[in-house]
This record gives C-alpha cells, sequence and structure tokens, in this order.
C-alpha cells in the first residue's frame, strides 16, 4: 500500500474537487515553464531554460492519465525539442490568440471545459483560463491573472510550478501516493 503523501502547498477542499475532474492540462511557455527570459543571440538563435523537476512531473502526469498540450504564443525550436523530449502530443505554437486553439482541441477530443485545466501567467491567458474547469497561475503571474485564477503555485514559472500543478492535480485524483511510490 502507498505511504499517504501531503501536499505542502495544498489547494482547499473546492479546488481539488475542480482538479479531480482534469482529464487535460495545457501550459503557456514563457513565463509558466521559463521564467519568462529570452535570450536572443547575435545568429537570432533563441534559448530558454526549462526546470528538469517540472518536466518529470509532466511525464508523471501523463502516466497517470492526464494528457499535457501546449499553447503559446511564440515560435520556438527550442520548444519544439523540449516537448518532443516530454512525449507531448498537443503542441500549439505561434497562436497570437490561444481561445480558438483551445476550442478546437477539446472538440476534437470530445472533452468539456470543465475537464481542463489551463495554466498561465500573464492577461493573453485569461479567455481561455476563464473558460476551462481549472485556472491555474504561477506565483508572479500577472495580478490580474491572479485575480482570476482559481489557485497559484507557490513556485514562480520556470522554477517548479508546472511540477506543483502537475502533483496536485495526481493528488486530487488520488494518484500522487502510488506514483512517489516508485521511487522509495
Amino acid at each position: 500500500m502507498a505511504e499517504a503523501i501531503s501536499l505542502p502547498n495544498c489547494p482547499g477542499e473546492d479546488i481539488l474537487a475542480l482538479a479531480r475532474k482534469i482529464k487535460l492540462v495545457l501550459f503557456d511557455v514563457d513565463g509558466v515553464l521559463t521564467d519568462g527570459s529570452l535570450f536572443i543571440g547575435d545568429d537570432g538563435q533563441e534559448y530558454k531554460a526549462f526546470n528538469s523537476r517540472d518536466g518529470h512531473g509532466m511525464k508523471m502526469l501523463q502516466k497517470c492519465g492526464v494528457a499535457i498540450g501546449i499553447i503559446t504564443g511564440r515560435t520556438s525550436k527550442v520548444v519544439e525539442h523540449r516537448v518532443n523530449d516530454l512525449g507531448i502530443k498537443h503542441v500549439y505554437q505561434g497562436c497570437a490568440d490561444k481561445l480558438p486553439v483551445y476550442t478546437n482541441l477539446i472538440h476534437e477530443l470530445k472533452i468539456d471545459p470543465e475537464e481542463t485545466a489551463f495554466v498561465g501567467d500573464d492577461v493573453v491567458d485569461l479567455p481561455i483560463m476563464l473558460r476551462t474547469g481549472l485556472a491555474i497561475t504561477v506565483h508572479d503571474g500577472h495580478y490580474l491573472v491572479r485575480q482570476h485564477a482559481h489557485w497559484a503555485t507557490t513556485a514562480c514559472g520556470g522554477r517548479g510550478a508546472a511540477r506543483e500543478v502537475c502533483e496536485m492535480i495526481m493528488y486530487a485524483q488520488d494518484k500522487l501516493s502510488a506514483e512517489l511510490q516508485n521511487y522509495l
């Protein structure tokens, strides 16, 4: 039997109830999976830093049966490499307007908005966040996004926030203890 795990930033029962329904988690990239910094070389090559623990959390969540996707405004080969490494299938880059992508995706997957979560950090993410079952922001998200999110992580973007999200959803769905037991 798996040892019970408690979360350091455990949300209230109302948020856990929303998280129990989640079948798809969508993440923004800049400011959520990264700290928002853009490193651009003299040759125009773009670099981003991703947190390896965030990546492992995303792999665990997928293993537990929750799909993961990316909807981001920028287009980057770095993101393409990262999502391939993580096995993320639903990837949409260069989306100036993210809402139509979200709407088409949930229609294609035949899931209800209440079964989706979106993790964003800036006002461009609000149109989706206001329509999902679980709107999440990172600790350093824009004040308006924090105001409209159901839950905020204690970690900043690119610094473990995605891992917190993944573990919280696994916890709500009674899958975290068993998943972490694999490492004990």
